[in-house]
């Protein structure tokens, strides 16, 4: 079952322009709706309303949460192949490759270059296939 949105909701788009997988539905200043085919249950709709409108798969109401205390994808470089995998499924562009610090460098690896564009839905941490990527709380 995916995150729903209850009668509460503003319509002020937080939720729908944060989503990383546009899930959520709905014009400003109206109720939105979330496809339940698309939402993948990361929580960053009930982080971020402000009206406590968004209840989780459980039907728990989501209570809102400071952005500083998101979660971020850590990334640990000798266990990273730089296959890319965390870099492509981002819908928020929030990681890249870095570069080669010498020509001919193959110590590349994935990196969090846009730690504001990372919404924490902790997709590159699912995806990786060399569990590479954990999503920690920046202390």
């Amino acid at each position: 079952m995916a995150y729903s949105i209850s009668d509460r909701c503003n319509g002020c788009g937080a939720c729908k322009l944060l989503c990383p997988v546009s899930a959520i539905d709905g014009e400003r200043k109206e109720l939105h709706q979330i496809n339940d085919l698309r939402c993948i249950n990361c929580g960053v709709c009930g982080r971020i309303c402000a009206q406590e409108a968004v209840f989780d798969e459980k039907g728990q109401l989501c209570s809102r949460i400071p952005r500083k205390q998101w979660a971020l994808p850590v990334i640990d470089p000798p266990s990273c192949s730089a296959c890319s995998m965390c870099v492509e499924i981002c819908g928020k562009h929030a990681l890249s490759i870095s570069m080669p610090t010498f020509p001919g460098d193959l110590q590349v690896y994935a990196i969090l270059s846009d730690q504001k564009a990372c919404v924490g839905c902790g997709l590159c941490d699912l995806i990786c296939p060399l569990g590479a990527i954990t999503m920690e709380v920046p202390s």
